[in-house]
């Protein structure tokens, strides 16, 4: 493998050359805006569009009044309003759109529209939208989705401990913060069709969701998803994809839509802020015995995908531990905050906060070493996972662990001398992950491969580029195992018209696809390429490979006897395609949403707290990752080390915080994220390749797992700097500031000023 090799889109990415899909433009282009509520919860009274129909440079303006379909979307329940009839939910909730013939005039639109709203009691509490009489934001109630999982009998476990911790953890609404906000272009075609230029994550579902809404046959909607300019989960729903279609058929002409900052940071979904209580208690000789988790998610005004994400945190509860006693209990509840949804980690990042606290707490009163407390309790290559599924075997929990103890071992040794303000404090945790969409739920994948008539090996997928290096991956995966050159290859992604049904670009999902679909696909294509590249040149077809440029002999020392183009013209009127169509693997056991691949992740953190500020900077977060095989290793290095800089925010800097439903943060100037002045001059990625014998299922993907533990080792290293637990993300310098002051690390009398 090419460790050096450059990704496709790289040189027009690092030179501006590319195109994403908000750059673009189309002739008679119209541009759209959207009116969004002006309250958290109201009864709209009226909506009066006449002043600015009649501004001069408006083409349209539309209300729920003209949507011909479904006025609704999600992508498991359409429970959110394209555009608003009679009710607000939140702030982001859209009631008018416009197209105009320029930004300037569809705002002066906008601001004409006159709305009426009758505002009514704010829920921005999961515990207040719980309690016995509070209104109703849905017709079943303030709960969107309720998730457990028992084993064992949790009183006998807790009568047998000798020792128990309790804690309630509580962690932020986290902004996605793309460079590139939502956006795109939307084009009417002939025949009443339209191709979607917005960048998405699953090009399939919102086809599907666009055609309940416009009323008209998915065969009709082209949806053309990549490239994109970072999603990590914020794109993976429909956002103004809706509002551009429905303007677009309305004035016949190509309406584009790319939401300002605040627009993006009032609509767009956030990370789920979840408040998560753990009783866990411990046999004399440190055995776990049981575990009592209540999680609380805050999933805002609309569904999404917040069912999943709480199964999700339900399932990784326990983590990579044996428990025999468990009771975890999720609930996520309706509020009039912003929506919540998808997000790198996807609920496994709150619930890993929580476990590792409990984890590093529980060694502290047993006087034992953190990492020697997680061995003995660890999860063993046969054992079941965390909700009594059977699961592919592995060792990764024990590699990350014995990885992370030798790097603790080698590091503490090299330490440098704390200052007087300055304390220095190191920190570790670890974590499973699982890949793929889990039990029960539909999980496809798929891909073509074929000799097109320009003579390139054309390979297919319906994956999207978000930034991740998909389009390297499937170069690299397809070039090694097809024994042909990068250059032979032409990549099709991220356009309905034209990739085959892949699934989602979520989960952590996509190399492991790939690299399925191709193991798939390679036998019968090269079969029948040597084949027809045997009859055109009279060469037994066993002496023949697939080789750079064409087809090689090995009776003729390996040199090409055929190109490529040439073989494509033999096939003629017959083109070679393979197709390959299968699900990602999933369990046998039927445990709704339980898991089958999973990665493993150790965190290595060191920091330095600040006693006169308060501030913590992380000066090392190295990590070491069990997901098999690495596919290209620029890009498994810039995965990992991207998920530690976010995870980071997660920690020390980033929460969007809402004060009674509204955002008190509406732009970057103020919600923080790591700048590269925050950033570890060194981060370590130790990719540990390791699979159990006669693994089949390839590598896993690591898109999320180098995001999921670090919280939980920056708070261990905290506490190994001042002695103060964090319990609440992110952690803040006050909180720092009032620990360095309870427990007397400063003589606050002897600083000069």
């Amino acid at each position: 493998m090419n460790a050096k090799r450059i990704r496709p889109d790289g040189r027009a990415k690092v030179t501006g050359e590319l195109k994403y899909l908000t750059d673009l433009s189309f002739p008679g282009m119209l541009y759209g805006k959207i009116l969004r509520s002006s309250f958290p919860h109201a009864d709209i009274i009226s909506i009066n569009t006449e002043r600015a129909e009649n501004l001069p440079g408006v083409h349209a303006v539309i209300t729920y009044k003209d949507i011909p379909g479904l006025n609704g979307y999600g992508i498991i329940t359409p429970d959110q309003p394209v555009l608003c009839q009679d009710r607000v939910r939140y702030v982001g909730d859209a009631v008018a759109a416009v197209a105009a013939d320029s930004v300037a005039n569809a705002e002066q639109a906008l601001s004409l529209i006159e709305v009426e709203y009758a505002p009514l009691e704010v829920l921005d509490d999961p515990l207040k939208a719980l309690t016995p009489g509070a209104p109703s934001l849905h017709p079943d109630g303030n709960i969107l989705h309720q998730a457990g999982f028992k084993s064992g009998n949790i009183d006998e476990g807790f009568s047998d401990c000798a020792l128990i911790v309790e804690e309630t953890y509580e962690t932020p609404r986290q902004m996605h913060a793309y460079m590139e906000t939502e956006g795109g272009v939307i084009v009417p075609e002939p025949g009443g069709g339209i191709t979607v230029y917005v960048g998405t994550q699953h090009g399939y579902k919102d086809r599907f969701q666009l055609s309940r809404i416009l009323a008209i046959p998915e065969e009709k909607i082209r949806i053309i998803s990549s490239p994109i300019g970072g999603s990590f989960g914020g794109k993976d729903e429909l956002n103004i994809q809706p509002y551009g279609a429905l303007l677009a058929l309305k004035t016949g002409s190509p309406v584009k839509i790319h939401q300002t900052r605040k627009e993006s940071v009032i609509s767009g979904l956030k990370r789920h802020p979840m408040k998560i209580t753990m009783k866990t208690g411990v046999g004399k000789d440190g055995k776990l015995l049981a575990h009592k988790v209540r999680i609380y998610a805050d999933t805002g005004a609309y569904s999404t995908l917040g069912p999943a994400i709480l199964e999700f945190a339900v399932e990784h509860a326990a983590g990579p531990y044996m428990i025999p006693h468990i009771d975890t209990e999720g609930i996520s509840v309706f509020t009039n905050n912003g929506v919540a949804g998808e997000f790198r980690g996807f609920g496994g990042n709150q619930i890993t906060f929580a476990l590792e606290g409990q984890m590093d707490r529980l060694a502290e009163k047993l006087a034992m070493n953190p990492l020697e407390f997680r061995k003995i309790n660890l999860r063993k290559s046969h054992d079941r996972g965390p909700l009594g599924q059977r699961i592919a075997e592995t060792n990764g929990a024990a590699d990350v662990l014995e990885s992370v103890k030798h790097r603790l071992e080698t590091k503490k040794e090299n330490e440098i001398q704390e200052s007087r303000w300055i304390k220095r404090g190191t920190g570790t945790a670890i974590t499973m992950h699982g890949g793929g969409l889990g039990y029960g739920r539909l999980d496809p994948a798929g891909g073509r491969i074929s000799l097109n008539k320009e003579g390139k090996i054309e390979i297919a997928f319906g994956f999207e580029e978000v930034g991740q290096g998909i389009l390297g991956v499937i170069e690299t995966i397809a070039t090694e195992e097809m024994g042909c050159a990068a250059e032979d290859l032409a990549i099709v992604i991220g356009d309905t018209e034209l990739v085959p049904h892949t699934g989602s670009t979520t989960a952590s999902r996509g190399t492991s696809m790939v690299w399925h679909a191709v193991q798939r696909l390679k036998g019968p294509f090269q079969r029948q390429m040597l084949q027809m590249a045997s009859e055109l040149t009279g060469v037994p077809k066993d002496y023949l490979h697939l080789g750079h440029g064409g087809v090689v002999s090995q009776a003729n020392n390996f040199s090409i006897i055929i190109t490529y183009q040439e073989l494509a013209n033999g096939f003629r009127s017959d083109p070679l395609v393979i197709s390959t169509n299968f699900d990602f693997p999933t369990t046998p056991d039927a445990v709704d949403s339980g898991h089958f691949l999973y990665s493993f992740a150790g965190v290595f953190v060191q920091v330095e707290v600040d006693l006169l500020t308060g501030k913590v900077k992380v000066i090392n977060l190295d990590q070491s990752i069990s997901a098999g095989p690495v596919v290209n290793p620029i890009g498994y290095r810039g995965q990992i080390e991207g998920g530690g800089v976010m995870a980071l925010g997660f920690s020390l800097m980033e929460d969007a915080v809402m004060d009674k439903g509204s955002y008190v943060t509406e732009n970057l100037d103020a919600y923080l994220i790591p700048s590269i002045s925050d950033i570890p001059f060194g981060m370590e990625v130790e990719a540990i390749e390791r699979l159990a014998e006669g693994d089949p299922y390839g590598p896993r993907g690591v898109g999320e797992i180098g995001s999921v533990a670090v919280a939980p080792a920056i708070a261990k290293a905290i506490h190994d700097a001042i002695g103060y637990w964090p319990c609440r993300l992110p952690v803040s310098s006050e909180e720092i500031l009032q620990a360095v002051s309870e427990r007397g690390l400063v003589e606050w009398n002897t600083v000069k000023q």
